[in-house]
């Protein structure tokens, strides 16, 4: 059995945490805890939460109710007193340079090269010596193998490298926590590979993940954990092998029939 989750081993905890767009719910109290150093992937249908939730962590989206917390703090909220207000924007700044996180869609500046584009946060949001920046921007482009890449444009580069890129601009920042938002959906298939590799490494060195994913087998392979979510809900979790191969859930072994029919392993 695992040792309780003391507020000092957790990375984040997420306590009844509902979402709310309009009169849509989309997060209907969520509970969850990472620790120190987990790897937590998030499957499950499109349009149950999974997104919405990695948002809510670091406050790309305003709760509705309920509370995150992320290292010990509040997210999105400062005490003043007795009173809860809302977090200043640079408190909402300063949390995000702890957290790094890699979208669908690379997002980097077209009009900067690849090693500019890593250096930016480094040397403009935490005021980093340039040289500096430039020394640990290189190291990174040689850990996601594009060194050789570093004066390119964005434009000039496959989507594959384009996302390599995007994590190596995440890390630049020396965050305690990554976010994946399905980082390979955009991507051709024969692209997958190299961005997996890439966050398989981040794995192995420790850094502490939360990946919103629809591919299953690196989520069997990285993960401490499977959360499996539906219609805003957590349905199911628990180590890989258990939720792949013996789900408790008649709704999650139907989910991946579904995503896993064409794979190796089959869900009894």
């Amino acid at each position: 059995m695992s040792e309780p989750a003391t507020e000092a081993r957790l990375k984040v905890r997420i306590s009844n945490l509902h979402k709310s767009f309009g009169h849509m719910e989309v997060l209907k109290g969520i509970d969850l805890d990472i620790r120190h150093g987990e790897k937590v992937s998030l499957i499950g249908p499109s349009g149950s939460g999974k997104t919405t939730l990695l948002r809510c962590v670091n406050f790309l989206e305003t709760l509705t109710s309920g509370e995150v917390y992320f290292e010990g703090e509040r997210v999105g909220a400062r005490k003043v007193g007795d009173r809860w207000l809302p977090a200043r924007d640079r408190d909402l700044a300063r949390l995000r340079t702890r957290i790094g996180m890699v979208f669908q869609r690379f997002n980097l500046f077209p009009h900067l090269d690849v090693l500019t584009n890593i250096m930016i946060g480094p040397v403009s949001v935490l005021r980093r010596d340039r040289a500096e920046a430039e020394a640990e921007a290189m190291a990174l482009l040689e850990k996601v193998g594009l060194a050789h890449k570093a004066k390119a444009y964005p434009e000039a580069l496959s989507g594959g490298q384009q996302q390599r890129v995007a994590i190596a601009r995440a890390l630049a920042m020396k965050p305690s926590l990554m976010l994946f938002d399905e980082a390979t959906s955009a991507l051709d298939p024969e692209l997958v590979g190299e961005v997996l590799k890439v966050m398989h490494d981040l794995a192995d060195e420790g850094m502490t993940m939360i990946i919103v994913t629809h591919e299953m087998e690196f989520a069997r392979d990285v993960s401490n954990r499977v959360i499996f979510m539906d219609h805003g809900l957590v349905v199911e979790a628990g180590p890989p092998e258990q939720v792949f191969r013996e789900p408790a859930q008649e709704r999650t072994r139907a989910f991946l029939r579904a995503v896993l029919d064409k794979q190796a392993y089959r869900v009894h």
